[in-house]
């Protein structure tokens, strides 16, 4: 016959063996897992993320080259002073969000096209205030061959990246 106790004791012993911890396998496999799941979520980040930019590319573009329009109709309003041999277009970008005096208004005051100049987000130097980080392109240039001259006409990105579409960041 058993008693009580050296019933209570079988009981308790088979059952604190397989309590101990885990095996090697499971760890094995439990990190198998998450390794696959990492091996997943890693590209689709990258593709969040690149997506993300381009949405603030398209953005910051549009933002930009409407003040730019902007500017150039106040100037053919007459509400900012040009020279005869200027075309209308901004002298740079900084004009945009700095402001121009109204010629109009008696008061004198200023007229502003953009609160702040936003940055391209393919530009890879963080250090470099936002203006120098768009490509410019004059009034006098060719559309094939942009460049730089006395007037801000268009602004495009400097990014040789190619977007999800494949089309160069710098012909949107």
């Amino acid at each position: 016959m058993i008693n009580s106790f050296d019933l209570l004791f079988l009981l308790m012993k088979q059952p604190t063996k397989r309590l101990l911890g885990f095996s090697l396998i499971e760890l094995l496999i439990s990190l198998a897992i998450l390794a696959l799941l990492a091996t997943l979520a890693v590209p689709m980040m990258e593709l969040t993320n690149k997506r993300r930019h381009e949405q603030e590319l398209r953005m910051a573009l549009s933002e930009i080259r409407l003040a730019i329009d902007a500017y150039k109709t106040a100037s053919d309003e007459g509400k900012i002073t040009r020279k005869a041999d200027e075309t209308g277009y901004p002298p740079n970008l900084e004009a945009l969000y700095v402001g121009v005096i109204d010629v109009s208004n008696l008061d004198k005051k200023k007229i502003f096209f953009l609160r702040r100049l936003p940055r391209d987000p393919f530009f890879p130097d963080a250090n470099i205030d936002a203006a120098n980080t768009w490509a410019k392109r004059s009034y006098d240039s060719d559309y094939d061959k942009p460049q730089e001259g006395k007037d801000v006409y268009d602004i495009y990105s400097m990014s040789p990246e190619r977007a999800l579409n494949r089309t160069a960041y710098k012909d949107w």
